[in-house]
């Protein structure tokens, strides 16, 4: 029959180990483990009574970790060392089972913690807002829902009503405006915000009423929900280093000078390049960076190409090579003779000599150039089989009416494939202070705020937003905001996403346990891999 004995090692610690008679000598079927206080030894002998009912258990999970038995597979009988074995049927035994009285992932708090500390986001001292902001991280929910998500970490969280009131002290303590300086010390530090990078998403609510700020605007999504527009700066690393909201009703290319104002204003910059998407092409917004001594590099609509370019389609026709670059000037508003198309060689661009137009650069690519005539293809497809009412759609593109019949635009969809693989960027840059290929490359590094945007609506969940008043909404996004900064850390020290980060280190389970009226907290066993990713977290360094 099968039993339980402790054996008293060398090093003073007792070993757990699962043993049987064979022929009158006593054969070691497994080593449990060993033990050095109450609470681990009684921890393992409540593992061993699992494994007689269970051999197919696995060895224990938790942080004490079981060493090889120095003894033989068969050994000898007892000696002095040799603490009473433990038989399976009796339940006696000198220490009171262990019980686990819970697990959590404070491993992976204290790892987030630790960012959060190294970022310098500990000057806002107060330990509530810390936790909700990684909470965030981990699982975004609703305020109500976040205890549940903390006491998962291994945290005690506060009660509802002082997390609601934290958003109230954010607001009167302006918390973004000390996070956003810590923000901006980490990106000068690590890097430099020479070059800043903007863009806009909105945020909706599950709410039926509009009010001064949630109100009905245009959604990518088509959602008639009341919304914010919310605007974020990031540097080329994409750090997160401002963020602001604005009715839900405001156009998209009015958001970026009061952003680029309150950047500056912060801080006391003068001299740095914004780059924006085409959907901030705007001559008034343009200007007004321009008149406040901003330099810009924004995308470029396409249908814009046939006027940019005008000299080259008359030199050249529309054939270019992969890689080819056209370094131009583009009417800062309708049209102008600064790019005369019976000239063939193309203006550099001086704001002296040319005060009505801007810098443009075109780049053409093969590969865009593919992707482009695809995707011109299934249009023109979906066109034909609308006006063969093979499918019902709205009016999609590259039809029109022509004598009260639906008709295919060819004119429109050669006009169009006249213009695949091209590519534009506007700027107010000349060519003598940064060539045209770095021009495209740091217009290039826009898909880094593109990331961080996915991050906090998708990793973060910022939305849906639950909050009503405009102050409990701007707590808000200051909490997303700060989450935003340590998860993009974290992905710059590691290379991963911050929800890979998270499914591998929540899974790291401490268990607490009550042993002998002591109650204490094993840290879980680490593997190799997982302690790597951890001391990369860890470190206090350079990101960017």
């Amino acid at each position: 029959m099968a039993f339980i004995r402790r054996v008293r090692t060398k090093s003073g610690a007792t070993a757990v180990q699962i043993a049987e008679y064979v022929a009158g000598r006593q054969r070691i079927v497994k080593h449990v483990g060993s033990a050095h206080t109450e609470a681990e030894l009684g921890v393992l002998m409540a593992r061993a009574r699992v494994l007689l009912e269970d051999p197919e258990q696995g060895v224990l999970d938790l942080a004490v970790e079981p060493a090889p038995p120095t003894s033989a597979l068969v050994a000898p009988a007892p000696e002095p060392t040799l603490l009473d074995p433990v038989p399976a049927a009796l339940p006696a035994v000198r220490s009171s089972p262990g019980r686990v009285t819970g697990t959590d992932s404070r491993v992976l708090f204290e790892a987030l913690a630790a960012v959060y500390a190294q970022l310098g986001f500990g000057a806002v001292e107060d330990e509530v807002f810390a936790a909700l902001v990684l909470a965030r991280i981990v699982e975004p929910t609703s305020l109500r829902d976040t205890a549940r998500v903390l006491a998962d970490l291994g945290q005690e969280a506060a009660s509802y009503k002082t997390m609601g009131r934290v958003l109230a002290r954010a607001k009167e303590r302006d918390y973004r405006d000390q996070i956003a300086t810590a923000c901006f010390e980490h990106a000068v530090t690590a890097g430099d915000v020479s070059l800043v990078m903007y863009d806009v998403t909105t945020l909706y609510f599950e709410a039926e009423k509009e009010d001064d700020l949630r109100k009905v605007g245009y959604s990518k999504e088509r959602r008639v929900d009341p919304q914010i527009v919310v605007g974020l700066l990031v540097d080329r690393a994409g750090f997160p280093l401002e963020i602001g909201c604005f009715e839900g009703n405001k156009a998209e290319t009015s958001t970026i000078v009061p952003i680029i104002e309150a950047f500056q204003a912060r801080h006391d910059l003068a001299d740095m390049v914004v780059v924006a998407d085409a959907g901030m092409l705007s001559a008034s917004n343009l200007r007004q960076l321009d008149e406040a001594n901003l330099r810009f590099i924004v995308g470029s609509r396409v249908t814009k190409a046939p006027i940019d370019l005008a000299s080259h389609f008359r030199w050249h026709g529309d054939a270019f090579t992969d890689g080819q670059v056209i370094d131009t000037t583009t009417p800062r508003a309708g049209r102008n003779s600064d790019n005369d198309a019976l000239v063939r060689a193309e203006p550099s661009w001086h704001p002296d000599e040319h005060p009505g137009s801007w810098r443009a650069v075109w780049a053409y690519s093969a590969k865009r150039a593919a992707r482009d005539h695809k995707t011109l293809t299934l249009q023109e497809n979906r066109a034909k089989a609308v006006i063969a009412g093979e499918k019902a759609a709205r009016t999609p593109r590259f039809v029109k009416k022509n004598g009260g019949h639906t008709v295919l635009d060819e004119a429109s969809l050669t006009r169009a494939r006249r213009l695949v693989g091209l590519k534009g960027y506007v700027t107010n840059i000349p060519a003598t202070v940064m060539p045209a290929g770095e021009v495209i490359s740091s217009y290039h590094d826009l898909w880094q705020v593109e990331a961080s945007f996915r991050m906090s609506k998708t990793d973060l969940r910022a939305r849906p937003l639950f909050a009503r008043k405009r102050d409990a909404i701007e707590a808000h996004l200051t909490i997303v905001f700060t989450a935003l900064a340590v998860s993009r850390e974290i992905q710059n020290r590691t290379g991963l996403a911050i929800r890979n980060v998270v499914r591998q280190l929540r899974p790291l389970r401490s268990a607490t346990v009550a042993i002998n009226a002591t109650s204490q907290t094993f840290p879980p066993q680490i593997p190799a891999d997982k302690q790597a990713l951890l001391e990369t977290i860890h470190r206090d360094g350079l990101t960017h």
